[in-house]
């Protein structure tokens, strides 16, 4: 089968959907599939599997792009079906047009950009929204043959934002692939990067550093427990998008645990797996989260997960007993770090191996791609 993808970027530090993507895509290669991508960013993406069609800049934050609707009108029938990644970008907007003229089928990835926190946070932005959702997203789902949510909290809370909607909804697996096995070498290989993390209990925040992901929350229940045990050690990893780590730096200064910080910035690679494999526990106290693939990860590499309920794969986490869940407040955040404290070494483990096979069970990328076939195939006449 020969697919394409069309997404506004191929940049890894834009978060989960293109990382989990690129992924999912190499297994389908992997099992005999055609995938391209199609996007609007003019980034060199040498990792992904599948040819990358590059359309050049992009205009103001809308993705403005004269060149896509070229490509597909030329390429279009060189497909077998399309897949869309996210919303409020051009590239969905004149995808549909140009599928439906030419009696192409697509489905549509959100990504939680449908979540109703965005319209209670940005209420402004939302306004600006309504009046090109009529006319512009609406449609593109409306006329999809699916619209793919990655959780079923998700898909409930998409239909909260818009009362003009009409989709026709599934749910799918989503992941990330199996952790490279050689925990102890990684683990050593990130403590060798940042010798003050030798002897410590770290506790991860690995993700952009962004308003929505509570990182503030984390250092004030940080703070609270710090005194608890002087192996405490927070790591702060992630690109700073906003400019806010400065501001977080001030506050961590302020609450007198700047010295018990660690932010080593984005982080790739051997060295994202040996923060993983380094770490104690893994914390995401988000606002608003769709998926949270590294949520995914640290499960692969046995950590337990503290997270908030608004990171959408939440109930699955509870059911599982894999972490534990709160609030995406300060309090709730200091809950969380309490209740993994009060563990005892037998209680650490158990929850470190319900971990993985939760990890194996449910998240694996490999059960992603296979949904995403069937979901295809059901699509197709």
């Amino acid at each position: 089968m020969k697919l394409l993808r069309i997404i506004s970027s191929v940049k890894p530090e834009k978060g989960g959907p293109i990382n989990a993507a690129r992924e999912i895509d190499t297994v389908l290669v992997q099992d005999g599939h055609h995938v391209d991508v199609l996007t609007l960013d003019g980034a060199f993406a040498v990792d992904y599997p599948g040819t990358v069609h590059f359309m050049g800049p992009s205009r103001f934050g809308y993705g403005l792009n004269g060149n896509i609707r070229q490509w597909l009108e030329q390429h279009a029938r060189d497909y077998d079906f399309f897949i869309i990644n996210g919303l409020w970008q051009y590239h969905g907007f004149v995808a549909r047009q140009v599928l439906n003229r030419l009696g192409r089928p697509y489905i549509v990835y959100t990504h939680g950009m449908l979540d109703p926190w965005f319209k209670h946070e940005y209420p402004l932005k939302h306004l600006k929204k309504w009046l090109y959702w009529p006319w512009g997203e609406y449609r593109v789902l409306r006329d999809a043959r699916r619209v793919v949510f990655t959780s079923e909290e998700e898909q409930i809370r998409a239909r909260e934002s818009f009362w003009l909607y009409r989709a026709n909804e599934t749910i799918t697996a989503y992941g990330t692939a199996s952790p490279p096995a050689d925990a102890e070498r990684l683990a050593q290989g990130f403590i060798n990067d940042h010798p003050a993390l030798a002897g410590k209990r770290v506790v991860l925040f690995l993700s952009r550093i962004h308003k929505k992901k509570g990182c503030d929350h984390l250092l004030h229940a940080f703070a609270q427990v710090a005194e608890q045990d002087e192996r405490l050690h927070l790591v702060m990893a992630g690109p700073d998008q906003g400019g806010w780590v400065q501001a977080l730096q001030a506050q961590a200064a302020q609450l007198g645990i700047a010295h018990r910080i660690t932010w080593p910035g984005m982080l790739q690679g051997a060295a994202k797996w040996g923060a993983f494999y380094a770490c104690e526990v893994f914390c995401l106290p988000s606002h608003q989260e769709n998926f949270g693939v590294v949520v995914a990860e640290a499960l692969a590499c046995g950590k337990p997960v503290l997270i908030s309920n608004k990171v959408n794969i939440w109930r699955e986490i509870e059911k599982d007993a894999v972490g534990f869940v709160n609030e995406d407040t300060a309090a709730g955040t200091l809950q969380n770090l309490q209740r993994w404290l009060q563990l005892d070494a037998t209680g650490y483990a158990q929850m470190s191996t319900r971990a993985k096979v939760c990890f194996a069970e449910r998240f694996h990328i490999r059960r992603g791609a296979q949904r995403l076939l069937e979901i295809v195939r059901e699509c197709l006449p």
